[in-house]
């Protein structure tokens, strides 16, 4: 579904991605492990459009879509949920989820609109409350609702458990788990909580510096010594 290949992307004279390679295929969850500065958000919006490649080549589908903009990449199926929730903190809850469905017609709107309230059940209770006033978990929620309202093939996530608590953080994987698994959603995941990461992905890479340095199944990487004792504190 997804492959990267050679991709670098810089911030003025800085590369921040040094030739990263990887792949995602349909149906999989797959993670993307490292420590602060070591690209993962950078590749992430770099795959969305939201930051221009310097070179190499991001295929979606078998398309090159390295030129497209981000919002011809999110009616292609590719959608991030981005790093700190960003809602629209003076919109409603409905009003956010309303913005991710720019792409589809009205009546997928409203059919997305009410499987996103019956995945996140306190959405609907809190549909006309400003997301600015909602706790972090719940912004959460809606950040990641107003992604699936667009009906993604491909599900960007960066990383999700940031500023939540751990049975938020555990609810919160749950439902990313059941969307790869029982609605078939492909998830490609930073985050820096490599235990959750490893739990619930099937596959994943490890970022530093700039470049994808090993990669397998998320279960042999759990065993890996260097996986264990750089990112699982053990």
């Amino acid at each position: 579904m997804l492959e990267v290949s050679n991709l670098v992307s810089r911030y003025g004279h800085v590369t921040a991605l040094k030739g990263v390679s990887l792949r995602v295929r349909p149906g999989e969850f797959v993670a993307i492990l490292g420590s602060n500065g070591a690209g993962k958000t950078t590749l992430l919006r770099t795959i969305a459009g939201l930051h221009q490649q310097a070179s190499g080549e991001v295929r979606f589908e078998g398309q090159d879509i390295g030129k497209l903009p981000s919002h011809e990449r999110i009616k292609r199926g590719l959608c991030l949920v981005p790093e700190g929730r960003h809602v629209f903190p003076r919109m409603t809850v409905y009003e956010n989820l309303l913005m991710g469905s720019f792409s589809c017609p009205s009546s997928d709107a409203r059919r997305q609109m009410e499987a996103v309230f019956e995945l996140f059940p306190i959405l609907r209770e809190r549909r006309q409350q400003k997301a600015g006033t909602l706790s972090g978990g719940q912004q959460q929620m809606v950040a990641l609702g107003r992604a699936l309202m667009a009906k993604p093939k491909l599900l960007l996530m960066d990383e999700p458990s940031l500023g939540l608590g751990p049975m938020v953080i555990e609810s919160i994987f749950e439902v990313i788990s059941r969307l790869n698994k029982r609605e078939g959603t492909t998830v490609a995941l930073v985050e820096q909580n490599a235990n959750m990461a490893l739990r619930f992905s099937t596959r994943a890479y490890v970022m530093e510096t700039g470049t994808i340095t090993v990669e397998g199944a998320s279960a042999d990487l759990e065993k890996s010594e260097h996986v264990r004792r750089s990112y699982l504190g053990l």
